[in-house]
């Protein structure tokens, strides 16, 4: 009888790990799509041709031009900009979904899995307990974390672009020698 509360205990640790990642969004290829991705009053960082970084406010938003306020408002045609990055913010929600799943589930079906027979009534009363314990655990992890930056734009060439790569070296052990060939994009 206690098997299967094993099993599901097993099954859903299992699916609460194996959370994907949403992908990120690529960035776009061409400045004149820009204004799909930003718009004034955003927050960015410009790396232009000098390989200087300006970050500051989007004060506007062009097909052919960029122009950030940023202790001085400067404006970036096409040519100049080689990256553009923003910080893309995390919401509250998933943090606390993931804490409440840990706190709660992990605790209700722990509880289960180890239970006697006739003692399966508190087990939901120490997953309500826990899951709200791991939900304000969670809510608050993830509102201490900042969000990460992304590439919102990068231009046609510029270092750093993605890019197919064939690397091959020699190696030598005392047991084998030979080469090792890698290809990266």
């Amino acid at each position: 009888m206690q098997s299967w509360k094993v099993a599901i205990v097993l099954a859903v640790v299992s699916l609460l790990l194996a959370f994907a990642l949403a992908a990120a969004q690529e960035p776009v290829r061409d400045f004149a799509q820009l204004n799909t991705r930003l718009r004034p009053g955003d927050t960015i960082w410009v790396t232009d041709a000098q390989g200087r970084e300006v970050k500051g406010r989007i004060a506007a938003v062009g097909t052919d031009a960029l122009t950030v306020d940023g202790g001085g408002s400067k404006t970036f045609s096409a040519g100049d900009v080689r990256l553009v990055m923003e910080r893309r913010h995390d919401s509250l929600a998933n943090g606390a979904l993931i804490g409440l799943g840990v706190g709660g589930i992990g605790t209700g079906l722990a509880c289960l899995a180890s239970a006697d027979e006739g003692q399966d009534q508190w087990c939901l009363a120490a997953a309500v307990v826990y899951g709200g314990i791991g939900a304000a655990i969670g809510l608050g992890i993830d509102a201490v974390i900042p969000g990460k930056k992304v590439v919102v734009y990068r231009a046609p060439g510029a270092a750093g672009a993605p890019s197919a790569r064939l690397s091959v070296a020699p190696f030598v052990t005392p047991r084998a020698k030979g080469l090792a060939a890698v290809f990266s994009f």
